[in-house]
């Protein structure tokens, strides 16, 4: 044998060596494991999607060929897709406006009202603050449509949309005007309240690490309390603000929900509405896939704009070592009176939505409460009247019991696959930090949160017309919920791990713990609290989300699904009751987390 065959198989024993080492330790697996699956699972789609937009399908070039003359045939590449839908006015360009006006009329709500009620919280000596930081949280954790409905049920009038009347009407004889019923008006106004809680908790957090001191100088050199807020508080909590309007703008660019049950009745459309309509046209079903990287266009660029405002100041510190104590503003006699308003806010926001939809559930006639009647629950025989098979009363209806299980049962696995991807992911990252592929992991597992939920079940839609296999199956929607909710789970993960000293696992390997037994018996136990909460949080995502599945699944397959079939369907009883079932269901689990777990999402902000 000659030196150069020697040499050769030194060096191919020596990279054995190295893999075979390499692979030896469990956070090295972990990490090229999870690299693998978020590469296929995030390129693959978004190639899916780009393909779709770019080439023609059978249905589209003959639609294209008799419209435009065009001679495509099945499978070419074209232009054609961005070229028709970027020319037309009501499919692109209007909804687009409509979008864009929505999400930042959304984004001042929530920050006059998220804001107001983190200010008087964190810096005055309002009564009851641990009920109202409490409360207030409620409008995120009950699904977005909720007070969209509540709307309708309340300002719902013989003169709008289908004439039936709502609880105004019906107790005042009071008819209000069409936008207020319908339109960008209650759209922005449903979806600010909704992410309210975002800037209550963001710019609370901020208002309550401040360093008193601060505000205390200003105070010495006798300030007014109005320039103390306009030189030194608003500027600290800038990035919060900003944060909360980037969040909230790019949240509502892809709100389905509301926007169907309170905007299209008033042919207000917007461009997560108008994807579901154009997917549903076979012939244009092209356009649908341009509007979807459109979305994503979006969401990448709100992101790069935070990352571009955070960096180009280097330091927002408001925590010191110095004084810690807060100056509470004294609200003197107005205490009582402010404390009343908040009162009232939060009871027609949290509580209200509750009361109106066990009423509606119950309403002979929508809005007449003198038609009150349980048969919508009870009734074991089919309920007619309505222009679609709406089956037994709701708690003796097969269809609806099923749909329930069935989002159970997906939120079940998709919250099991994403608590645990979490908790392994964050133990990789955490244990290979600074390295390339440790970044790279962490980069994908965030991805999903960066495009909207419509448009992502627009990309694996795009999957499923190549994989048939997955198309309409449990799979595939548990697929494409773990996907999209894994990031804040490898986030608290990765955070949680963080925490955690190597040392203590170090001590394990030396007394000859496994690696099951130390994840098990020492790192889970000690940072419990976060990974539980990375268990049950995507539960009730899951529970809640509709924009996400209702391209990929029929109406009857989730409760969230068909309670939108209900009430397109005008069904309203039905679709007031479902969502009665929804709140509480979510309201339970929400409240489990905080006795499982000893948090509470207002944490901190002021509520303890």
């Amino acid at each position: 044998m000659n030196k150069s065959d020697t040499n050769g198989k030194k060096r191919l024993s020596n990279a054995l060596y190295a893999v075979k080492s390499y692979f030896s330790v469990q956070a090295n697996v972990l990490i090229v494991i999870f690299a693998v699956l978020l590469l296929v699972l995030t390129v693959y789609p978004m190639y899916s999607v780009i393909r779709s937009a770019l080439t023609v399908g059978r249905m589209e070039a003959m639609n294209y060929n008799s419209l435009l003359h065009a001679g495509l045939k099945d499978g070419d590449l074209t232009l054609v897709h961005f070229r028709a839908l970027l020319s037309s006015d009501v499919r692109f360009w209007k909804p687009l406006w409509n979008s864009l006006r929505m999400s930042a009329y959304a984004s001042v709500i929530a920050i006059l009202v998220g804001g107001t009620f983190a200010f008087l919280i964190t810096r005055t000596d309002i009564r009851f603050k641990k009920f109202f930081s409490s409360v207030f949280i409620f409008p995120y954790i009950m699904p977005s449509w909720t007070l969209a409905l509540v709307w309708k049920n309340v300002f719902a009038n013989s003169r709008v949309g289908t004439g039936v009347i709502g609880m105004l009407e019906s107790l005042t004889g009071l008819c209000v005007p069409n936008w207020v019923v319908y339109g960008i008006f209650p759209c922005a106004l449903v979806m600010g309240i909704h992410y309210a809680p975002f800037a209550y908790i963001l710019i609370g957090g901020t208002l309550r690490n401040m360093d008193a001191n601060l505000e205390e100088a200003a105070t010495i050199l006798r300030a007014g309390r109005g320039r103390i807020l306009r030189k030194i508080t608003l500027p600290i909590v800038m990035p919060a603000l900003f944060s909360t309007v980037l969040l909230v703008f790019s949240s509502t660019m892809a709100s389905y929900a509301v926007p169907v049950f309170v905007g299209s009745p008033g042919n207000f459309f917007v461009l997560s509405t108008q994807l579901s309509q154009i997917y549903k046209a076979s012939q244009i079903r092209g356009q649908a896939y341009v509007m979807t990287l459109v979305l994503i266009l979006f969401g990448v660029m709100l992101l790069g704009i935070n990352q571009w405002f955070t960096g180009k100041r280097k330091s927002f510190t408001t925590v010191t070592g110095k004084s810690g104590q807060v100056s509470y503003i004294k609200l003197g006699k107005a205490n009582v009176w402010i404390a009343s308003a908040l009162a009232v806010v939060l009871f027609l926001i949290a509580i209200f939505p509750i009361i109106s939809f066990a009423l509606e559930s119950m309403c002979e006639v929508q809005g007449d409460y003198s038609t009150l009647t349980l048969k919508y629950w009870l009734s074991r025989e089919d309920i007619g009247g309505f222009a679609v098979n709406a089956g037994h009363g709701i708690l003796f209806n097969s269809m609806i019991w099923s749909a329930l299980w069935g989002s159970i049962r997906l939120s079940l696995i998709v919250s099991l696959i994403v608590g645990t991807c979490g908790i392994l992911i964050g133990y990789a990252v955490a244990r290979k930090r600074g390295t390339r592929i440790a970044g790279l992991v962490s980069g994908l597992a965030f991805f999903p949160y960066l495009v909207p939920s419509m448009a992502f079940g627009a990309i694996f839609l795009a999957v499923s017309t190549r994989l048939t296999f997955l198309r309409g199956t449990l799979l595939l929607l548990v697929i494409v919920g773990s996907i999209k909710y894994l990031p804040f789970a490898s986030r608290s993960g990765t955070n949680s791990m963080m925490q955690l000293s190597g040392e203590i696992e170090e001590a394990a390997v030396i007394v000859g713990a496994s690696w099951p037994k130390r994840m098990l018996r020492i790192l889970f136990p000690i940072q419990k609290s976060s990974f539980i909460s990375g268990y049950l949080l995507p539960f009730i995502s899951c529970m809640r989300e509709l924009s996400l599945f209702v391209l990929l699944t029929t109406s009857g397959t989730l409760i969230t699904t068909l309670l939108a079939y209900f009430d397109e369907k005008a069904v309203t009883q039905m679709s007031n009751g479902i969502n009665l079932l929804i709140v509480i269901i979510v309201l339970l689990v929400n409240f489990t987390i905080n006795k499982l777990t000893g948090a509470s999402i207002d944490k901190g902000v002021g509520g303890n």
